[in-house]
Parts: C-alpha cells; structure tokens; sequence
C-alpha cells in the first residue's frame, strides 16, 4: 500500500518530499492540538478548584463543630 504514490523505493530519496500521510495538514494539526491542550487545563483547574472548595467547605464545618463541642 503506497500513501505518497511510491510503489519503490529504489528512487533518490532526496528528490522525494515528506513520506507520512496527511501531507500538508501539520498546521491544522498543531492548532487542534493547542486548543485541545488549553481545553483540557481549562476542565482541569475548574474540577480542582469545585474539589477544593468543597473539602474547605467539610473541613470548616468539622472545625467549627468539634468547636462547639469542646466548649
């Protein structure tokens, strides 16, 4: 199966451009993956900022019982 339209290699390789698929698309790559990359630290920091919250919301409720308790 040829990608590049090659069906031997027995040619001067330096006269043969890129030998990968998807010729040409590398900057529609790179921006997908920058997109991708913000994205994910984007959902990232909000998932760890809502767990943080919510545990300093639990432990000053324990604090201010146990408190209330000892007094």
């Amino acid at each position: 199966m040829s990608t590049i339209g090659y069906d031997s290699w027995a040619v001067d390789l330096a006269n043969v451009g890129a030998i990968y698929p998807f010729q040409g698309s590398e900057t529609i790559l790179v921006i997908a993956g920058v997109i991708f990359w913000l994205w994910f630290h984007v959902v990232q920091t909000r998932g760890e900022n809502a767990m943080l919250n919510d545990e300093a919301r639990i432990a000053d409720k324990k604090d201010s019982e146990a408190s209330i308790d000892r007094y």
